[in-house]
């Protein structure tokens, strides 16, 4: 019987015997963080077997990836493409499934050892907690469900069992920094933000941004939503809220720097006045691969960072007055309960808004901060909380973007 011992924070992380293959289920395979996992799948096949696939509307590549690697089942979310995906799999050893309920009925099945969310923004909160209520173990690139529902899938997770390992580079930067410390405490982390396409920028300069500007990230290559999210420092803010869940910490105990180069990934400072950081180049394939191997590393090819290429590595603190997201985080963070739930289905209608050409980018961190003020306080939220505010803030959202 493999020992559960306490991990660091709200969660439990279990170290395991290593075994001929991990059987994975991306949800969200088609995205950034899902192919860059099906990367390493296939850079590692005698490591895993993939159960499942996933995909919202991409389903032309969904059955790409389920032809090359043939999984047991694949879901497709929007229920309007499933003949399309099963007539392309009919001569396939895949079972086909479609919708939201499919979703979160699939991440139960007994032959999953471990499932990877990478969906996008609240729709990951149901079948990760679906997943973590049968027992699985969780590669969470989905920062959103524990911004959302933080109290509730820690909870659930202590009572599982179950361990969380965190996808995004730098909670995976402060993960790999806290092996072998789980016993000290911390004092303190120090999560590093590359300042997205307009560091250095103030208001002024900002008022005419186009969406093509905003989804020019600088280092790292993401989905639109997530690429917009780092475009306003909303992404530092929602990972300032997963931390704290992550960890165990309280909003006092995490900082956040700026660091343009984007190597060191994130920071941990101990008790005692020690720091200790994780660097690399920018690429998301290690992360991933570290929280589908840990506690093992496998070997790999990833490009090596090289000091001589870095000579200067600097630092700045972010720019809260004209970047208002990031302070806005803090202070739903602060105030608890459905506010960071709040937080996130705002700012998700307001991206959506400013993608679709409907909204300016200033007008973003507006409606998230009106939402804010508008909307009920809930202090101890159950799940159907959590999907009363979700819905209401989006409804209350849209009248504020018009």
């Amino acid at each position: 019987m493999e020992k559960i011992r306490p991990g660091f924070g709200n969660l439990y992380f279990r170290n395991t015997l290593k075994s001929s293959k991990k059987h994975i289920a991306i949800l969200g395979s088609t995205g950034s963080i899902g192919t860059q996992a099906l990367d390493v799948v296939r850079a590692h096949p005698d490591a895993f077997e993939v159960e499942v696939l996933t995909a919202q509307n991409n389903a032309d590549s969904l059955i790409r990836q389920a032809i090359e690697f043939k999984p047991n089942a694949v879901v497709i979310g929007s229920e309007e493409h499933y003949a399309k995906v099963k007539s392309a799999l009919q001569q396939h050893p895949v079972k086909v499934f479609a919708g939201d309920d499919a979703l979160a009925s699939v991440v139960q099945m007994d032959s999953i050892d471990l499932v990877l969310t990478a969906l996008v923004g609240y729709s990951g909160l149901r079948p990760t907690i679906k997943a973590i209520e049968a027992g699985k173990t969780i590669a969470l690139a989905n920062k959103e469900t524990l911004v959302v529902a933080g109290a509730l899938i820690t909870s659930l997770a202590r009572e599982k069992g179950v361990n969380i390992y965190p996808v995004d580079s730098e909670h995976s930067a402060i993960f790999q920094c806290l092996v072998g410390e789980f016993h000290n405490r911390i004092e303190k982390i120090i999560l590093t933000a590359s300042g997205g396409p307009f560091r250095g920028k103030k208001k002024k300069d900002l008022v005419n941004v186009t969406r093509a500007q905003a989804l020019k990230h600088p280092n790292w290559n993401m989905g639109a939503k997530i690429t917009i999210d780092s475009a306003t420092l909303m992404n530092k803010g929602l990972e300032v809220i997963e931390a704290k869940w992550l960890f165990g910490l309280a909003a006092e105990q995490v900082d956040v720097i700026v660091h343009p180069q984007s190597i060191i990934h994130s920071m941990v400072q101990f008790e005692d006045g020690s720091i200790k950081a994780q660097m690399g180049l920018p690429d998301m394939r290690l992360p991933i691969q570290f929280a589908l191997t840990y506690p093992d590393r496998l070997q790999s090819d990833f490009p090596r960072f090289n000091f001589s290429d870095y000579p200067n590595l600097t630092f700045e603190k972010p720019d809260t007055e004209t970047f208002r997201n990031l302070a806005l985080a803090f202070e739903a963070l602060r105030r608890g309960g459905n506010m960071p739930c709040v937080l996130n289905a705002a700012n998700e209608v307001a991206v959506a808004q400013f993608l679709g050409d409907k909204i300016g980018f200033l007008k973003m961190s507006e409606v998230v901060e009106r939402c804010l003020e508008k909307i009920a306080y809930i202090g101890n939220p159950a799940y159907a909380d959590y999907v009363e505010t979700d819905k209401e803030t989006r409804t209350r959202a849209l009248e504020f973007c018009k």
